[in-house]
């Protein structure tokens, strides 16, 4: 199993090889990566960190782990470009369309799809593997046998083995981009989750313990005790988050994880931190506490930071007594001279703070510590940084070479022939030989084995340290030990050399990357090539544009998103010519529903939903699919997939992959703006839809917001709170509508809905087919008024009228403020 580490600097890369590291994944610019607010990598200092992971025995890979708008396309094939000619061994990528494009052009470099990509179940990480990508990163939220299932399709498996958790499922968070313009789908997270928010019922009334005041903020994983079981569930590899993380912390875990893989994996297996050392290690690295909630298959308030969404290192003991000056502390923990210690009161957290151990000092001992002021007996004393970790990441970053890597060493120095020293990487990767002057008699003092060895063996300032040493000496023999020092180091050279030339040459074989012009005649001509040609659209320079628009208009289909049978019906009455229905609600009373109802399937689709998500999935049948393991079923089933917006389809490559693989429709994020969703649109040759009214998720999370309550009963279906209108109310004063649903799943609603039925003639010349009435939190009444107000929206359009003004408290979204 791959141990990998994150990188958001070159010292922290160094961190992550001197710790032990297998692959190294990091960011190359500030455009294409979900780390954006990272360093990152320029182009000489990712090409410097690829040849130490090389020449260490490790691999880079490149995270492109965004969502790639129109525009971008042609930059971010050129950045692909550029990270394969510097080193990259593999992209780990989330658009759909910037992944079928570097497998076109680049096909020598592995592609790895992101968890940002939101693959969950066996049939999606299936369907991943046909479409050529050789690793699907599996989301953090899976259980150790739904981990086991994925990776008996024989496609790479990827896992979140340590780090943050978000609360919301990867690529599906707009929590971000509803606050201000940046987006987490762009790699511009605000990290609005780590914030405060509260729970309260309609009549503004808080449910749940006073101190919960971070509702969506949970732990950070943990898998260290469960390595065996990772390994035995076939899991490839156990990535370490953490790009934004400073080195100290970077070696700390991936060292202690090192370790730890090492034990579970060896041929004693036994525990892998029998005396808490590495746990320690990991505990005095910035933490918000852990867990492995998620790989035990369960979702409840443990799992929760909801006290503190900051750093809480370990804690080491408990103040006895306190004058104004110094603190006696009762240490159950070790202390080290240079640690930084919080003292936090319970029941005053906010006046907290902050000292340097002055002193070393052992568990159970009484410590005496400086403080600023007084503090209650019984005060939790914390270290919340470790000296040593600094100490030990220093010593690394003033390595040539951040790691050695181990060769076996082969010495012929025989009478009458040149003297060899052959150098081999212990796994057989690469070998490589120098040849020094002719070996003769000696003249005084005799070589002996030991010292040839010794000698040899001694790599100095290289990046190789010997792991088995064969000597063929002849006797009598003589030679200086400074002839056998500068031919081992041009061996050295000449195997570092060998290490390289495969990326040597496969830079200069690489293709270039297409221009902008190149680029959009390619995506022309296969658009030409796939079924059913380019649709109808409204030209953007045709001279009857009025009239081309009043056409548009009368072609363009009013939909509504119904929750209840009764909204449903209503929506019909008004005239929405399609109405969908959320899956299980139309499982629950599918007599209840009119005829023609289109069940929309979850955005989250693991194992265990396939039992309820599948039957809804029927051949010749329009079905809105919310991830490609359901795009994938429905082809397979000859059924008629729409993609949901949270499938996001940026641009034009997007389009042609996912028509490829079976898209009858496309309805857009609303992260996009209307200019934006131009050029999608005219790429397509199936409809392509909007919301144009209704509320905008912000979240989706398996961690069941109502349980803040502290109230839950363990039984969804029966869940009484599931009833009531609940809200989360965050630090700005607004009140964001939750839902849960009968697998404990919770939406989070933004609280002002979005409009654009203003707007509906922009739409329509940006070729937009379908307007979209999200009737979610609307009553039957309220879908009727939106329905007909969209619908007599486009009766203006085509009428040349006036179209209605905006609702009271609703928003344009971005639909002309584009998102970083």
């Amino acid at each position: 199993m791959e141990l990998l580490a994150p990188a958001g600097t070159k010292d922290a890369f160094w961190a992550a090889l001197a710790g032990g590291a297998d692959a190294v994944y990091c960011g190359l610019g500030n455009d294409f990566n979900a780390r954006r607010g990272a360093d990152n990598f320029d182009d000489e200092t990712f090409a410097t960190c690829c040849r130490a992971a090389h020449v260490a025995g490790a691999r880079v890979f490149v995270t492109f782990n965004v969502v790639i708008q129109d525009d971008e396309m042609p930059r971010a094939l050129a950045s692909v470009a550029r990270a394969v000619r510097l080193g990259a061994d593999a992209l780990i990528v989330q658009d759909w369309g910037l992944a079928a494009e570097a497998k076109r052009r680049w096909p020598e470099v592995e592609v790895h799809v992101s968890t940002q990509a939101n693959v969950q179940d066996p049939h999606g990480v299936a369907w991943c593997g046909q479409q050529g990508f050789e690793r699907v990163t599996l989301s953090r939220e899976l259980a150790l046998d739904e981990i086991a299932a994925c990776c008996a399709t024989g496609v790479e498996c990827e896992v979140f083995g340590h780090g943050a958790l978000c609360f919301c499922y990867s690529g599906l968070c707009q929590m971000s981009s509803l606050r201000g313009p940046r987006s987490a789908n762009r790699g511009l997270c605000a990290q609005p989750c780590r914030l405060p928010h509260t729970l309260e019922d309609a009549s503004g009334r808080r449910l749940g313990p006073v101190s919960w005041e971070r509702g969506l903020c949970p732990k950070d994983a943990l898998s260290l005790s469960h390595l065996a079981e990772l390994v035995d569930a076939g899991a490839g590899s156990l990535k370490v988050e953490g790009r934004m993380k400073a080195p100290e912390y970077v070696l700390s875990v991936v060292s202690a994880y090192r370790e730890a893989v090492d034990a579970a994996v060896g041929d004693a297996k036994g525990p892998v931190d029998p005396d808490g050392a590495l746990y320690r290690r990991l505990k005095r690295a910035f933490n918000r506490d852990f867990t492995d909630a998620y790989l035990m298959g369960r979702s409840g308030n443990d799992m929760m930071s909801y006290e503190r969404s900051n750093n809480r290192g370990e804690t080491v003991g408990t103040v006895m007594a306190c004058s104004a000056s110094e603190a006696s502390v009762a240490l159950d923990a070790p202390v080290g001279k240079g640690d930084l210690l919080e003292f936090r009161p319970v029941d005053a957290p906010d006046t907290f703070f902050c000292v340097t151990a002055q002193a070393d000092a052992a568990a159970g001992a009484r410590f005496a510590c400086p403080v600023r002021r007084r503090v209650p007996t019984g005060t939790p004393v914390r270290v919340l940084r470790s000296q040593a970790a600094l100490d030990a990441v220093s010593a690394v970053e003033g390595r040539a070479w951040p790691r050695r890597r181990p060769v076996d060493v082969a010495v012929r120095c025989v009478l009458g022939e040149p003297l060899r020293v052959r150098l081999s990487c212990a796994d057989g990767s690469a070998c490589a030989e120098a040849v020094g002057p002719v070996v003769e008699a000696a003249r005084t003092k005799e070589l002996v084995e030991q010292d040839v060895a010794a000698h040899v063996g001694r790599m100095g300032e290289t990046p190789f340290e010997a792991a088995s040493m064969d000597v063929e000496l002849s006797p009598g023999c003589g030679m200086g030990f400074s002839v056998l020092h500068r031919v081992r180091a041009e061996a050295a050279c000449a195997l570092v050399a060998a290490i390289e030339a495969p990326y040597e040459e496969r830079a200069a074989a690489a293709a270039a990357p297409p221009s902008w012009e190149v680029w959009g005649e390619q995506c022309a001509e296969r658009r030409t090539r796939r079924a059913g040609s380019a649709r109808r659209r409204v030209p953007r320079d045709a001279k009857d544009r009025e009239g081309a628009l009043r056409q548009a208009a009368l072609r363009a289909e009013v939909c509504c998103l119904a929750p209840s049978p009764e909204v449903a019906h209503t929506a019909f009455e008004a005239g929405a010519g399609r109405v969908y229905v959320p899956g299980d609600e139309l499982l629950a009373a599918p007599e209840a529903f009119p005829a023609g109802c289109i069940p929309v399937l979850d955005e989250v689709c693991r194992e265990p939903d396939h039992s309820r998500i599948d039957p809804l999935v029927v051949a010749d049948a329009p079905v809105a699919v919310g991830n490609v393991s359901e795009l994938a079923l429905a082809a397979e089933r000859g059924a008629a997939p729409e993609v949901r917006g949270c499938i996001p389809v940026h641009n034009r490559s997007c389009v042609e992959a996912l028509e490829e693989a079976g898209a009858a429709a496309f309805w857009l994020s609303p992260e996009l703006t209307v200019a934006q969703m131009a050029p999608v649109c005219r790429a397509a040759s199936v409809p392509v839809g909007v919301t144009v009214y209704g509320a905008v998720r912000a979240m989706t999370s398996e961690h069941c917001v109502l349980q803040m309550a502290d109230a839950c009963i363990h039984d969804c279906v029966c869940c009484r709170l599931r009833e009531r209108d609940l809200y989360l109310r965050n630090i700005d004063d607004r009140r964001l509508p939750v839902r849960t649903d009968r697998q404990g799943r919770s939406r989070i609603w933004w609280d002002e809905p979005a409009d654009s039925v203003p707007k509906v003639r922009e739409l329509l010349l940006a070729g937009v087919e379908r307007l979209l009435v999200d009737a979610t939190l609307l009553d039957a009444d309220g879908a009727a008024r939106q329905v007909r107000r969209a619908a007599d929206a486009l009766t203006a359009v085509a009428a040349g009228e006036a179209l209605p003004a905006p609702e009271p408290g609703s928003t344009l979204g971005h639909l002309f403020s584009k998102v970083d």
